[in-house]
């Protein structure tokens, strides 16, 4: 059997701003599902959810451009790839068998269907069709997926912030930052949030449990809004933008305060000789602060770990995940740009007419 499949590629390279129609399009392809074309150790996947993620905006960039060393860029004419949940259709590896659903972490094609290597498919997931205690699929892409992993790594592997601490969560309406401040507040910590609108401040503090927060876009002074919000200073500050307000958190740490980067979505978008520079970082030495970039795929060894203190919370309510589904392949660009323009609200996904 032969399907028609619509898939998103690299048309031509956006060095700076939101990339638009120009620079990704959609196509149709035809898709060959009989067992004989689908090669040894490889399975035929239809895309049920894809996750839309900040970082993949750096694999647009171009070849000579910095990001380079983040993520590899996507070539021209390419199918770009991302997070995602696929049914099997065909599988020519005895682990999976037709009809299993499978997370795939960064490798899935933006795409109705595909074939790829089983060694991409991170999990298989338990997911019985009727059983009402079964964890809805959108959650293995948000508190169970890559945002989750990172807001815990941000928070239990580096972060470490103890009951009472002082800790500020940047996007924190996002598909991280919701989660990173729920996570600190378990812990027992005051926790603030910036975000981008009114509504994701309500959102966070009433859905998510922050403490109180700020929208970025109504303060014309970053160092006075941190000054108000934290007189004791900081002691954890969970990073995903970057740029200027990492340089305000930096006038505002407290001795001995941890700093996971865990993105710089303010950064993205810019050639990188026009990023913001950060000009303070001499307070990392006189504070003996630790600040700390890490990429999810080298804490792997902690994955199982991760999914058990999450499942837990879950099951418990003590995790809200906010999820915005988009309907339909096509929706692919405006979603992506939606985390760049503030415009989403939660973390984003797609969901296929399969």
């Amino acid at each position: 059997m032969t399907v028609e499949s619509r898939e998103w590629y690299l048309a031509s390279y956006a060095p700076q701003g939101v990339p638009n129609s120009e620079h990704l399009k959609l196509r149709t392809v035809r898709v060959s599902l009989e067992p004989h074309s689908i090669p040894d150790g490889h399975l035929a996947i239809q895309t049920l959810l894809l996750s839309i993620d900040p970082y993949i905006r750096t694999r647009f960039t171009g070849p000579n451009n910095l990001d380079g060393l983040y993520f590899p860029q996507f070539h021209l004419n390419q199918v770009i790839t991302g997070v995602g949940i696929g049914r099997v259709k065909v599988s020519k590896d005895s682990k999976y068998k037709e009809g299993d659903i499978v997370l795939v972490f960064g490798d899935l094609p933006f795409a109705d269907y595909s074939v790829i290597s089983s060694t991409k498919v991170s999990t298989k997931i338990d997911h019985p069709t009727h059983d009402d205690d079964a964890i809805p699929l959108p959650i293995y892409l948000s508190c169970l997926g890559c945002p989750g992993f990172a807001a815990w790594i941000s928070i239990e592997v580096i972060g470490k912030p103890k009951e009472g601490s002082n800790v500020f969560i940047s996007a924190a309406s996002g598909g991280v930052g919701m989660i990173a401040g729920q996570l600190a507040k378990l812990k027992g910590c005051r926790v603030i949030g910036s975000t981008g609108s009114d509504e994701k401040v309500k959102l966070m503090k009433e859905e998510f449990g922050y403490d109180d927060g700020f929208n970025y876009n109504k303060e014309a002074d970053f160092d006075a809004a941190l000054t108000k919000y934290f007189p004791d200073g900081i002691d954890v500050y969970v990073d995903n933008v970057g740029g200027k307000m990492l340089e305000a958190v930096l006038d505002h740490v407290n001795k001995h305060a941890r700093i996971p980067l865990c993105g710089m979505i303010s950064q993205y978008d810019k050639v990188w000789t026009e990023r913001d520079g950060v000009r303070n970082l001499l307070n990392l030495v006189g504070k003996e602060v630790r600040m700390e970039g890490f990429l999810i795929g080298s804490y792997f060894n902690l994955f199982d770990d991760f999914a058990k203190d999450m499942k837990e919370y879950i099951k418990e309510g003590k995790l809200k995940p906010k999820h915005q589904i988009n309907i339909g392949i096509e929706t692919a660009l405006d979603s992506l740009n939606s985390l760049f323009t503030s415009s989403n609200n939660g973390k984003v996904i797609i969901q296929f007419n399969a």
